[in-house]
């Protein structure tokens, strides 16, 4: 929007099974801790154990730090020199890929499927695949984050003020995310593969660090990239971490099971059935798997918080998180009268909880919380139901209606799919 640098994360800001509880270590759930906190029709919260995305990412940072370490997740064994590729798909859902995707090469592969995190958007769930730390931790609880040091309601991706210009700020990444990336002193090589639009984005050179980055420009690009960075790990092994964003733009414009969305999924699937043909016989560990999933929502879904209307005055900034799962910062003295309203006004669109009962339902993950976490989640959570969307409006900001979108708690947003093989 601003940049060139930044076009991918601007189009995404301009479109932008029972509950399982995790332990302090992460190693375990415990259901009693959810108690009789209200949640949306069938929600699908966060595995924090191993069969999450959040154990996906934690195996592979082990496996990067330790060279006597396997990582199940891609079928690595103790002490191996693998080379190992993982293909992240941004936006795909594993319920996309059991119907839409029947009969294609990636489904034959499927070897299960995997929580996202909390919320289920890119912002959380991919900075939990670069860092191997919950959102607890590593802090981006959302597209758009509270932060009063860098001017309230932000997009810490592409680095904007909402409805405003480009953050600037002394050691901004450090300070606003300052957990180092997974291969930032890794024992193991890592090449990342990384849309040519953000590849060297503030955001992306500050989540490389200890890494190679390898831009590429369209998907048989992508293909290839993948390829020459396989290629340089020969000799050594290590890890090819390769991001496609497309499939995630167009659910959003075109709707998350539109004909542009089937053929970009199906472009996708003859690359996977390419890669694997040409690293036949490697031993290459080929992974697949991606941050979130999607839903459509509907137009009389939507909730609109309207300049200088009732409920816009009980708010001391604007929402921040996602549109299916929003961030409240009410007016002190007026949470109740922000809960009576949510309660009338927003039922059966909506589920309000407080703040601080999301942080101790340990809905954000297990680890040392960041240091601006409680500002981050503000005082509400609004979970909404299925195929309900909540939206305000911002000064210099331009209105935008979504298709698709995620962020929520169905099954369709929560569950990705593990796809796993050894060439």
């Amino acid at each position: 929007m601003r940049c060139l640098a930044h076009s991918i994360w601007s189009s995404q800001l301009m479109m932008s099974g029972g509950f399982q509880h995790a332990r302090e270590d992460g190693q375990g759930l415990q259901p009693s801790a959810l108690g009789d906190l209200p949640l949306p029709t069938a929600a699908v919260l966060p595995d924090y154990g191993d069969e999450g995305l959040y154990g996906f990412a934690a195996g592979l940072r082990t496996w990067l730090h330790d060279l006597r370490a396997g990582w199940r997740h891609g079928g690595v064994e103790s002490g191996a020199s693998s080379t190992v590729v993982v293909i992240v798909i941004d936006g795909l859902g594993d319920g996309f890929l059991n119907t839409v995707g029947a009969g294609s090469t990636l489904l034959a592969y499927r070897r299960g499927s995997m929580s996202s995190v909390f919320p289920s958007t890119t912002a959380s769930a991919l900075t939990t695949l670069l860092t191997g730390v919950a959102p607890a931790v590593h802090g981006l609880n959302g597209w758009f984050i509270h932060d009063r040091r860098f001017g309230g309601v932000i997009a810490p991706l592409p680095l904007l003020h909402r409805g405003g210009p480009e953050i600037s700020a002394f050691r901004l990444l450090p300070r606003l995310c300052p957990v180092a990336p997974m291969w930032h002193h890794a024992c193991r090589p890592v090449n990342l593969v990384s849309p040519a639009e953000i590849a060297y984005s503030r955001f992306s050179l500050h989540h490389g660090r200890g890494a190679h980055i390898e831009p590429y420009d369209g998907i048989e690009d992508f293909g290839q990239r993948i390829i020459d960075m396989v290629d340089a790990l020969a000799s050594s092994g290590g890890l090819v971490h390769a991001y496609y964003p497309g499939f995630d733009a167009l659910s959003h414009l075109h709707g998350c099971r539109s004909a542009h969305v089937q053929a970009c999924f199906w472009r996708l699937d003859a690359l996977f059935a390419s890669l694997l043909d040409r690293l036949s016989g490697r031993g290459v560990h080929l992974v697949v798997t991606a941050d979130h999933g999607f839903i459509d929502a509907p137009a009389a879904g939507r909730v609109d918080i309207a300049p200088g209307s009732e409920s816009a005055a009980m708010l001391a900034a604007p929402l921040f998180g996602e549109r299916r799962l929003a961030f409240c910062k009410v007016r002190e003295g007026a949470g109740d009268e922000f809960e009576a309203w949510a309660g009338t006004a927003l039922a059966g669109k909506a589920v309000a909880i407080r703040a601080h009962d999301c942080l101790a339902a340990g809905l954000l993950g297990p680890g040392e919380a960041h240091s601006r976490l409680l500002e981050r989640v503000g005082t509400h959570v609004l979970l909404m139901e299925p195929g309900c969307t909540i939206v305000d409006q911002v000064e210099g900001e331009t209105p935008y209606a979504l298709i698709g979108v995620h962020g929520g708690l169905t099954v369709d947003e929560m569950r990705v799919p593990r796809i796993v093989t050894c060439t």
